[in-house]
């Protein structure tokens, strides 16, 4: 029954068409409802690119079974060959007798929330509390593995700091050698994280071609690694003797290519060599197959063909952790803005209270759960909502974090009915006094002293005014011209012994009787 199969496809295609040009018009509110249309497109998409491989592959007709069926029709006995299959069917669904049948209408139609259908209950479990829908990062578990790398366990990098160094590893922000790089406790961590970023750009974007993007950072991996542009993993050159300087170092003191250090003094070079950490960092450089003493021919020549299998292996380890490098810089680049707005949620949740917390996630809860409760209906039904969600707010007072207005007594207390203008600012409005006095550190208020030629903008605190800015910009100015052609009219005296003093100095000395 190859045409029933064709036709079943080109009605799943139709509808498949229907259902996502009907969820594009939506235009949904809350970013989980947002998420959620987007991967029933994606979803919907994947299906039409299957079937509509299935059904290529039925027009091709290769084995030849569609032409036979279609001969079988024309060519016998049409009544025949119906109740041939009605006959199968009813056999089919006496064996099958509970079997489900698929209904196309309603398989990808917009189903409303009181129909019994969870429509974010797939998002919900996609996303983890701290991400909230894909509005920020959840790294707190790979910061930990971070801090239990070999060469960071001294220092005590926070999660804030983390968020802005996770994509740096090359000195001074990454601690961590080149040496240290190749364990398995490293490759595991860079594995993790470019394997969460590349998971969290799947979750917040399922309707953008990632597999394009991702072809596209391995090609450029393949072209900086040949021409060896892959910052940290470039040529280690060494010259023979202690002094050369393999990365690091300013070739004037004395180089340990172990502990890669500078040493400015020779006897502070002789007595480290005794050290634990010296000894230590000496035997896994001897591990790793470099030469200790720094020589190139280390070696014996019997030992050569191991040697350059080792070599190649490892070649091939730095190769796979620059890679993985290289993508996590690239990854970490295109989410910047999600980048940012974790750090601020970040340092927003280290100053609030437990009981904040707590409320902030009751809200959230309850907004997200707003959209499922609310019946569908028609326009009445919207604008009776719509006149639900209308907050009472006479006084015009600012609205806080949850969207109600804040307390009258704390709207006092701030002073916020005071209004600060500034005419640097382009005759600006600043409520309350604390706004107008961070506003001088803010880039509309040093935009507008650049406007006007002041460059510095520190000594211009409390002036709001342009023609008092102007005075007071050519009063310094006129200061240091004066105090400038000053000092380069001072007459020089010189006494007998030669020193050399302004004139105002030397007679005053002179008639002291100290000359």
């Amino acid at each position: 029954m190859l045409l029933e199969d064709q036709r079943f496809l080109h009605e799943d295609l139709e509808r498949l068409e229907q259902g996502i040009s009907d969820r594009v018009l939506e235009d949904p509110r809350h970013i989980r409802d947002r998420l959620n249309r987007d991967h029933q497109i994606s979803g919907f998409l994947n299906r039409i690119q299957h079937q509509s491989e299935r059904l290529l592959e039925i027009y091709n007709d290769t084995e030849g079974l569609r032409a036979k069926e279609i001969q079988t029709i024309s060519t016998g006995d049409p009544f025949d060959e119906f109740y041939k299959q009605l006959n199968e069917m009813k056999d089919f669904h006496r064996r099958y007798p509970n079997e489900p049948v698929e209904n196309l209408e309603r398989a990808y139609k917009r189903r409303a929330p009181g129909e019994g259908e969870s429509a974010t209950a797939e998002i919900d479990n996609l996303f983890t509390g701290e991400e909230a829908y894909g509005c920020f990062l959840d790294m707190t578990t790979l910061h930990e593995d971070y801090l239990n790398l070999p060469g960071v366990q001294s220092r005590r990098v926070t999660y804030l700091q983390y968020l802005n160094i996770f994509d740096h590893f090359t000195p001074p922000h990454c601690p961590i050698k080149r040496l240290e790089k190749t364990t398995d406790q490293y490759f595991a961590y860079v594995g993790r994280l470019g394997a969460y970023l590349e998971s969290f750009l799947r979750r917040t974007r399922p309707l953008e071609d990632l597999d394009e993007t991702f072809a596209s950072i391995d090609h450029d991996f393949e072209k900086a690694w040949e021409d060896k542009a892959i910052p940290g993993w470039g040529d280690e050159t060494q010259a023979a003797g202690p002094a050369a300087p393999v990365t690091e170092g300013t070739g004037e003191g004395i180089w340990c290519p172990d502990c890669e250090k500078e040493f400015k003094n020779e006897n502070v070079y002789k007595s480290h060599l005794s050290g634990k950490k010296h000894l230590k960092a000496a035997e896994a450089r001897k591990t790793n197959g470099a030469p200790v003493d720094g020589s190139v021919n280390g070696g014996v020549n019997g030992h050569s063909a191991s040697k350059s299998a080792s070599s190649a292996a490892k070649n091939l380890q730095e190769r796979a952790i620059a890679e993985r490098e290289h993508r996590i810089r690239k990854l970490a680049s295109s989410m910047e803005t999600v980048r940012s707005d974790t750090r601020v949620e970040v340092e927003r949740k280290q100053g609030r209270t437990e009981r904040e917390r707590q409320q902030e996630l009751d809200s959230l809860f309850a907004e997200s759960a707003e959209p499922s409760m609310r019946p569908s209906g028609g326009a009445d039904d919207d604008s009776d909502s719509s006149g639900d969600e209308k907050i009472y707010n006479p006084l015009k007072l600012p609205l806080a974090w949850d969207g109600k207005p804040i307390p009258y007594w704390l709207y006092k207390l701030h002073g916020l009915g005071v209004e600060f203008p500034c005419e640097i600012c382009g005759n600006f409005v600043y409520m309350g006094r604390r706004a107008f006095d961070k506003h001088f550190n803010e880039a509309r208020h040093i935009y507008g002293l650049k406007c006007l030629g002041i460059t510095n903008t520190t000594l211009f605190r409390e002036i709001t005014g342009i023609e008092d800015a102007l005075k007071l910009w050519d009063k310094i100015t006129r200061d240091k011209k004066k105090e400038k052609s000053g000092g380069e009219n001072v007459v020089q005296m010189e006494d007998a012994e030669g020193n050399v003093m302004p004139e105002k100095v030397y007679y005053d000395l002179q008639k002291q009787g100290l000359l």
